[in-house]
């Protein structure tokens, strides 16, 4: 799909009010949540953090971001993929915020420097090239078929005290 003069408007409003986004590499679909911050998306991923597998500097990866209100899918955007660096300003600058952005964080101000330690930080930035918009959606669902099993729930109902449990149609009074 082609860029117009309101795509970068979407997907920045977009991508900052979402807190989960999908991303898609070569090695497959993560749902993460970030912080978008100055026109980029940060994920942090790694050992005691939310797994975003296929992230590699200088790739590319696709970002679908969902309504905030309704929860469907509202855009996706094509996205450069570049490593923060510890030790580097870019990583001093983003650190704090995210460590606000992060949902129970076990380890308090002792996270930052498990992150540098142990965690990846990717910045996302937009390429203009957006995939999905609204008006511009695939056909379909999307959605994965489940996958085989040997369960099978072809059993007898339940003994339930006070007799069936299908409901029976209401008698009429007289």
């Amino acid at each position: 799909m082609t860029s117009t003069p309101l795509t970068p408007l979407l997907i920045d409003e977009a991508t900052k009010k979402s807190g989960l986004v999908w991303v898609t590499t070569s090695a497959g679909v993560s749902p993460v949540w970030l912080l978008w911050h100055e026109g980029s998306a940060y994920v942090l991923s790694g050992p005691g953090e939310q797994p975003c597998h296929g992230l590699e500097p200088g790739g590319g990866a696709t970002v679908t971001v969902r309504s905030k209100d309704k929860g469907s899918r509202l855009v996706s955007w094509v996205a450069d993929v570049s490593r923060l660096n510890p030790d580097t300003t870019e990583w001093t600058a983003i650190v704090p915020p995210l460590m606000g952005k992060r949902l129970n964080l076990v380890d308090g101000e002792a996270a930052a420097a498990r992150w540098a330690r142990e965690c990846l930080i990717h910045r996302l930035t937009p390429t203009g090239e957006v995939t999905d918009s609204p008006g511009h959606m695939p056909e379909g669902s999307l959605a994965a078929p489940p996958p085989s099993t040997p369960a099978t729930t072809d059993v007898p109902m339940p003994f339930t005290v006070g007799g069936s449990t299908r409901k029976l149609p209401r008698r009429s009074r007289r």
